[in-house]
């Protein structure tokens, strides 16, 4: 009698998975989709830090042959290169789950690439800071974990536009796990130092703003402020500082604190709502969760962004 092979053993011979894990090209086209643009060292420690460099050049050269990515020359950069979605890249990604909700940013040209690349890549790099240290530390933030350009409405045609929207997991020793949100906002001291501390003044208002639903001449005493359509909690507010002396740098801060101090809405926001300033250069040096940070309020010493 031939043996023959029965169904339960069929079903037993696992059939093939795809990965969950993306190619890497498809992680370098999401972050470029995320980030605006990278230089190539910036996706290097984003995306493979213990790689060599061929790892991220080959699919890069790879992306710009088929028309996905472009680049621009840095000046004065021993010819490094800032990288970005072509239209047709940022076409590409648009409806990406990971992406999906976030406006496209197409830049058109590398002369139009160039404009931008001061700001943009100064918000990568404060970025990096707490990317390479969640690693360090073995809290959850990963490349797509940090939001450029997230804008709230103020009502009256008016937003606020913080540079980044940070989401963040802090494990602590005994195994407890704390969910982080900040908005943070990179200033490279191109304004004014009193333009800089109006900011919290937009904040403020965002605090307490709440829409008059439709229909509706007076908003209600139970409606809710507008930010709980998309916070549990009204995320902590972080200023990172750089583009001048520290002696600049620390003025900077001192208006911020003044700010805090004296303007009634901010100085009530302050009351429940973590605020804090920090050097650029402090956090990559020692990292986000060392005692770099100057809390807006005026009260204590430097300490972690997790302790503001």
């Amino acid at each position: 009698m031939t043996s023959q092979t029965r169904p339960a053993d069929r079903r037993a011979v696992p059939a093939f998975l795809p990965s969950p894990a993306e190619p890497l090209p498809h992680q370098i086209v999401a972050a470029l989709a995320q980030h605006r643009m990278a230089t190539t060292q910036q996706l290097q420690d984003m995306l493979r830090p213990q790689a060599t460099r061929q790892t991220i050049t080959k699919p890069l050269n790879r992306l710009h042959r088929e028309g996905l990515a472009a680049f621009t020359v840095l000046p004065q950069s021993n010819r490094r290169r800032a990288w970005f979605l072509t239209p047709e890249g940022a076409r590409i990604a648009r409806d990406w789950p990971q992406l999906r909700g976030r406006p496209p940013y197409p830049i058109t040209s590398a002369s139009a690439a160039s404009m931008k690349t001061p700001h943009v890549l100064t918000v990568v790099r404060a970025h990096l800071t707490f990317l390479q240290d969640a690693r360090r530390r073995g809290d959850e933030h990963g490349h797509l974990d940090w939001t450029p350009e997230v804008a709230h409405s103020l009502g009256d045609s008016e937003r606020v536009i913080a540079d980044a929207l940070l989401h963040y997991v802090l494990h602590a020793s005994d195994g407890s796990r704390t969910k982080l949100r900040a908005l943070v906002e990179v200033d490279r001291a191109t304004t004014s130092s009193e333009r800089l501390a109006t900011k919290l003044i937009e904040y403020a208002r965002l605090h307490t703003y709440t829409p008059t639903p439709p229909g509706r001449r007076a908003i209600q005493a139970n409606t809710p402020p507008a930010w709980q359509r998309w916070y549990p909690v009204f995320p902590r507010l972080l200023f990172i500082l750089t583009g001048a002396s520290p002696t600049t740098l620390a003025h900077r801060i001192e208006d911020l604190q003044a700010m805090t101090a004296e303007h009634p809405a901010v100085a009530q926001l302050a009351r429940t709502v973590p605020l804090g300033a920090a050097l650029l250069d402090d956090l990559e040096q020692q990292g986000p969760t060392e005692h770099v940070w100057t809390p807006l309020n005026g009260r204590g010493q430097r300490r972690p962004w997790t302790q503001l």
